[in-house]
């Protein structure tokens, strides 16, 4: 088995790095790095692990502090990270400003959190570390944190596309509950459950959330095909498990599980955008060899958290064939999850805002913005389709384009929902007093 085989090199691998220097000091200005070594050595180190996904675990978010949008100053605040909830299938995060070291300050006036949705596409969430920290400069966040099915005991069942809609249900309710409105932001692959999860609730009940917003996902891949798409489509769900599935080996909780393993992935995204690794490889050396140690740690960060890869249970990774990009259940409304049928016109009375990369090759173009016509949204709710232009996949939540264009629109259409929640209460006392003053 390739996995058995490629684990033992990663094992192998790690051993060899254990045995070279961690991080040393910051060389002397006059003296090149790479002429230091234990700058060299570690920079091989770094290198090894990531080259070869031999990495143990994901890097931690550790966001210890952002600076404010909501003081004219731009101060300083503290972030408190804790874990919301843990199911099988993975963990709601929670990351909240605090205004003092000593206690955490309620969040602003009119100040809603975003719940944002990862995607389930071969990397961990730490990979979207730079959304999270631009989102909590002016207000608090949760995320979902997905497993790796490698560490998921058998016990715990196959782990079908199923189980993941049903645990966005569930932190949705999670995060309402807190006691302030939610905004739920979700992308790429994880538009897709994310959209089922949020239409499943808005049809049992008064949805637990006050907006949707979706950026860069496959809800229509009849659309515009990509190259991705079009290879899905042209391979059967029985090539994809004969050619790229693979048992857990046994070191391992999730022993014997069939998983795409994340390797696999990490080789096909490579193979596919070249240029986002070899951009990130050439800024972190630029840098290293410069002297600019502050920028290598940053540029090797950003590497890290790219090169942080997971398995994918086999049932989530071929529902998610078949569903998507196969029979196209949700555009077509056939999908039901756990016995319900995907109902997305109820969420036809939700403020909806989809946004695109004029330059995205995953996602194709109106792949993403057909959410309104599938949800029948109303025009006086929709946050509008904002297409961002010299905008790749990627950029739409890492970047520049993600910093001077995605998240400026989301906060517009975040503000705007949020004045119109906190002038509707002095409406209604208008109306009163108005009424009092007829009588």
């Amino acid at each position: 088995m390739w996995y058995a085989l490629i684990d033992a090199q990663r094992r192998l691998t790690r051993a060899m790095a254990e045995r070279l220097p961690e991080e040393c000091a910051c060389p002397p200005a006059a003296q090149a790095p790479w002429a230091v070594p234990g700058e060299a050595a570690s920079a091989f180190r770094h290198w090894l692990l990531r080259s070869t996904c031999a990495f143990e675990q994901a890097p931690p978010f550790a966001i210890d502090v952002v600076t404010s949008e909501d003081t004219s100053d731009g101060c300083r605040i503290p972030i408190d990270e804790s874990v919301v909830d843990t199911l099988p299938v993975g963990t709601l995060r929670k990351f909240t400003r605090k205004f003092t070291h000593n206690r955490i300050a309620p969040e602003p006036a009119g100040k809603w959190p975003v719940m944002l949705c990862s995607p389930l596409a071969g990397h961990h969430a730490v990979m979207m570390r730079e959304t999270v920290e631009t989102l909590l400069e002016n207000r608090d966040v949760y995320i979902t944190d997905w497993a790796d099915a490698r560490d998921v005991p058998l016990e715990a069942g196959p782990l079908p596309l199923d189980d993941y809609v049903l645990a966005l249900q569930r932190f949705m309710l999670m995060v309402r509950a807190h006691g302030m409105p939610v905004h739920v932001m979700a992308v790429c692959q994880g538009t897709v459950p994310a959209l089922a999860a949020a239409a499943l609730l808005a049809s049992s009940q008064d949805a637990p959330f006050a907006s949707v917003a979706l950026l860069g996902g496959p809800i229509d891949t009849r659309l515009h095909p990509t190259l991705i798409d079009r290879f899905a489509c042209s391979h059967t769900l029985d090539w994809f498990r004969t050619n790229a599935i693979d048992a857990v080996p046994a070191r391992y909780r999730g022993a014997g599980r069939r998983v795409y393993p994340g390797f696999v992935q990490q080789a096909a995204i490579n193979a596919a955008h070249p240029e986002r690794h070899l951009c990130l490889e050439g800024r972190y050396w630029a840098s290293w060899l410069a002297g600019d140690m502050s920028g290598a740690l940053q540029a090797l960060r950003s590497l890290n958290e790219y090169a942080a890869v997971l398995d994918m249970a086999e049932c989530y990774f071929l529902d998610i064939i078949r569903v998507v990009f196969h029979e196209h259940l949700l555009p077509r409304k056939t999908w039901s999850v756990a016995g319900q049928r995907v109902m997305t016109e109820a969420l036809r009375d939700t403020p909806l805002c989809t946004i695109e990369g004029d330059n995205d090759d995953i996602a194709g173009q109106g792949q993403t913005h057909c959410a309104h016509e599938l949800c029948n949204t109303s025009q006086a709710l929709a946050g509008g389709k904002i297409t961002v232009s010299h905008c790749n996949h990627y950029d739409l939540f890492t970047g520049e384009r993600w910093r001077d264009a995605v998240h400026p629109g989301l906060c517009g259409f975040w503000r705007e929902i949020e004045n119109a929640a906190s002038a509707t209460p002095r409406r209604r006392r208008d109306t009163r007093s108005a009424n009092r003053r007829q009588a």
